[in-house]
């Protein structure tokens, strides 16, 4: 019998790392589901499809060649695990996030994804709408002022100039925007662990949630 554990949260809570690292502790497969709108913001921004055309975004969604291969996204054969991580393709991704038919098209890539598998994946309605019926369901949490500096530390690590101010800014309207979101919208599951990650490190998130998992398995 195949597991899921969905991992939901605002941004900046930890999620894609946390997922990661859960997934190699358990000996199962990753889904970053966040990095999939990123793509399409990317291939938005690369072929001039204005962002505003809901149908057009929508169109270029479903035509687009989403693949993961060892923890990497691909999007039409090209690595763009790291492109897709810029400020500029980061503003897009609401573009995408928002639109109704791009996330009706990926959340079947999603499931279609997950069919067969024992995986993590991390988003932000992963245990809501995507896979109601998981195994287990995470919402992480902390405060926008610690996902900020994390986000800020992120950045200079790759070398692009941050303001906290401006992140925590920009991370509070993200959040609204988030859990404004019509559909799709950004939300614990009535049944979600919910676990605050202020003060705690990667490891100490990891271990807590493995074990909640070994709770739950043995049941």
């Amino acid at each position: 019998m195949t597991a899921i554990i969905t991992i939901d949260g605002p941004a900046g809570a930890g999620k894609s790392t946390v997922a990661r690292r859960l997934a190699d502790r358990l000996g199962f497969e990753f889904l970053d589901t966040g990095a999939m709108y990123r793509a399409v913001a990317l291939a938005a921004l690369r072929r001039g499809v204005d962002l505003r055309d809901q149908a057009a975004l929508a169109r270029l969604a479903h035509s687009v060649d989403l693949r993961f291969d060892q923890g990497r996204l691909l999007l039409d054969g090209e690595d763009v695990s790291e492109a897709i991580r810029t400020p500029e393709a980061t503003a897009a991704t609401k573009h995408a996030a928002d639109n109704a038919e791009v996330r009706r098209t990926l959340i079947r890539f999603q499931r279609e994804a997950a069919q067969g598998r024992n995986i993590v994946t991390e988003g932000r309605d992963q245990g809501t709408l995507v896979f109601p019926d998981a195994q287990m369901k995470v919402f992480l949490t902390a405060s926008a002022e610690e996902r900020a500096r994390r986000r800020c530390e992120q950045l200079l690590a790759a070398g692009v100039a941050a303001d906290f101010d401006q992140v925590l800014s920009a991370q509070r309207q993200r959040d609204l925007e988030d859990q404004s979101r019509p559909f799709g919208a950004l939300t614990a599951a009535p049944d979600a662990f919910v676990l605050s990650t202020d003060g705690l490190s990667v490891d100490q998130v990891v271990d807590r949630l493995a074990t909640q998992w070994r709770q739950r398995s043995a049941t």
